[in-house]
């Protein structure tokens, strides 16, 4: 089986340095030179689609634009990619949320993606009303995923659990076809739930040793309920065409961030109730001080990012041969879906389209996804 790509929707903005809003906080680190408009996103959208990727991740918070409208805007602008729509089962009822994964499936075409994120952090929960402790918000994710699975088997459906409850659950028609839900989360909480319900298991970038542990967790986890699940891995990419172009450009994103910068975001993350998070965090082992490559805590396996942003911090960073080493490596542990991003979006999707996926093909690497000719190249693509 091959690897499937999939890139990102960069919807709190985009630039040539690390940007972020966190979770928790209105705080930013450096200012977003690209305000994430419909036209920017189309063209990251159309990018994505016309390089082979398979579909686009688009995430969700109090930082960033709502995901579910935000794809919804751009179907018309492309053919045939997917759109992963990330969002909290929390704060949304699971029949109405079945409702809308239908429609969205009738007006793209079967384009719909569905990204379950349970939430880690308690102090942006709580903004949408969200009183619930870690593992109770899991425990909600476990009964919010058995409603929607049956209200979408066409039959009224009725739940009663700890946390949610319905009554002859139903909607207009199932989605066709049913949506794949990706689902994350690193704590013994978490593992079960995607062990029940999940399509993908999705984790962030740790080495693939670490990765290819939490895979056997959820795969044993999985096989005892019968099931089997696909694995994919989230990770920002830096790749040129050769590794010391590559690493210099990590430079120059070390390079944009001040001490201050780095201590006030490790002091908002190192309070994220994610296990996930936490294991982010412990990767990068310091701040500036240990130089570019210093923070490489596997071959072509950069930490830098977290520094600074929540979430997925760690890039694949070389020549388009040595990110491709990598994803086979990943690959080899049982990862067959890469969810990838890079700073600015816009280009990097033209570098990592146009450099690693032939790469991947000449290996024999990649899902059948059509290629479409590129317009225009990483040389030459600028933001409108």
């Amino acid at each position: 089986m091959g690897v499937k790509l999939h890139w990102f929707l960069p919807t709190t903005g985009d630039g040539r340095t690390i940007v972020e809003r966190f979770h928790a906080n209105r705080s930013q680190g450096p200012t977003a030179q690209r305000e994430p408009t419909i036209d920017y996103l189309a063209q990251i959208a159309q990018a994505a689609e016309r390089l082979g990727f398979e579909g686009v991740l688009t995430p969700t918070g109090t930082w960033c634009e709502d995901a579910w409208l935000t794809t919804a805007a751009l179907i018309r602008e492309t053919k045939t990619l997917k759109f992963l729509v990330a969002f909290r089962p929390g704060v949304i009822s699971p029949t109405l949320a079945a409702q809308m994964a239908g429609t969205y499936q009738r007006i793209s075409g079967g384009r719909l993606l569905l990204n379950i994120v349970t939430g880690g952090d308690t102090v942006e929960q709580r903004r949408f009303g969200d009183w619930h402790d870690h593992d109770a918000r899991y425990a909600r994710t476990d009964e919010f995923l058995s409603i929607v699975r049956g209200v979408w088997s066409g039959s009224p459906f009725d739940f009663e659990g700890e946390h949610l409850r319905v009554e002859g659950a139903t909607t207009l028609a199932a989605p066709d076809p049913l949506p794949e839900v990706y689902f994350g989360g690193s704590s013994s909480a978490a593992l079960p739930v995607a062990a029940r319900h999940a399509d993908v298991y999705l984790t962030w970038g740790e080495p693939p040793a670490q990765v290819a542990e939490k895979i056997g967790k959820v795969r044993a986890l999985a096989q005892a309920q019968g099931r089997k699940l696909r694995f994919g891995v989230r990770l920002h990419t830096i790749t040129r065409d050769t590794s010391a172009e590559a690493w210099a450009e990590a430079q120059k994103l070390l390079d944009a961030l001040s001490p201050e910068q780095v201590a006030k975001a490790q002091s908002q993350l190192a309070a994220s109730e994610s296990i996930g998070q936490q294991r982010m965090v412990a990767l990068h082992r310091g701040g500036l001080d240990k130089g570019v490559r210093g923070l490489e805590i596997h071959p072509n396996l950069w930490s830098g990012i977290g520094l600074v942003r929540g979430g997925a911090g760690t890039a694949l960073v070389g020549s388009h041969s040595e990110v491709a080493d990598l994803i086979e490596e990943y690959h080899s542990h049982g990862v067959d879906e890469f969810v990838l991003s890079g700073y600015p979006h816009l280009e990097e999707a033209y570098w990592f389209g146009e450099g690693v996926r032939p790469e991947l093909a000449r290996r024999g690497l990649l899902s059948d996804v059509p290629l479409l000719r590129p317009a225009h190249s990483a040389a030459t693509v600028s933001a409108q």
